[in-house]
């Protein structure tokens, strides 16, 4: 099995949904991340959302939105929503290929600022193909593949972003309490530790930080 980590994004200020493009533009709502969404034997949408900020707004839309059969939320800074919807034509192809095929959202999809979606998807090569062909049948989207490799199902979806030496400083990093407040090991205990310089400890922490935080911001 092998996984394809993308960046899908609506082209010309278009978006994946008329729903999702106005919750994209409200600026008191911070979409975060899908945790699951599956099309349902009704043709209608079931979505697993994560959120933040104005949570009264969220239900304001949701209630005005013709396109929402049902929804519900709980949480209070940082809340969830459970809606089902009616998808679009785009969208419910993209579910059908997930559900007839062995394509596999690995699960939580992050939005990003501009309402973009970074996601992770499991499956063949073949598989893959099949997704790239219903992308190209269309412009409204913009694909980026990001990251492409074999799957190791006893790795996380974190680690897959490292090299091998890499995660190797992160451990040593974390087992000598580097991280810890307050902090009880400096650059020089963990490069003695992995056998390489303070500075080449350094610039690997950089890059492993660099990639969490633009994970889990962006």
């Amino acid at each position: 099995m092998r996984y394809l980590r993308v960046l899908v994004e609506p082209n010309g200020g278009s978006a994946f949904h008329p729903l999702g493009k106005q919750l994209t533009n409200e600026p008191s709502i911070e979409r975060r991340a899908v945790h699951h969404v599956e099309l349902l034997a009704d043709d209608t949408v079931l979505l697993f959302a994560e959120a933040s900020g104005d949570q009264e707004r969220y239900k304001q839309i949701m209630e005005d939105s013709p396109h929402v059969a049902d929804y519900l939320t709980s949480g209070d800074e940082r809340w969830v929503a459970v809606s089902r919807f009616e998808p679009t034509e785009r969208t419910r192809r993209a579910l059908e290929l997930q559900r007839d095929s062995h394509l596999v959202i690995d699960t939580p999809i992050r939005f990003t600022a501009t309402g973009a979606l970074k996601m992770t998807c499991l499956g063949t090569d073949e598989t893959f193909q099949q997704l790239f062909d219903d992308v190209d049948e269309g412009d409204a989207l913009s694909f980026e593949i990001l990251e492409m490799g074999e799957y190791h199902p006893d790795e996380s979806s974190f680690s897959r972003m490292f090299t091998p030496r890499q995660e190797e400083v992160l451990e040593v990093a974390v087992d000598l309490g580097y991280y810890n407040v307050p902090r009880q090991a400096t650059l020089a205990d963990i490069a003695e530790v992995v056998g390489i310089g303070p500075t080449t400890a350094s610039e690997h922490l950089r890059k492993v930080e660099e990639r969490v935080f633009n994970e889990i911001v962006r």
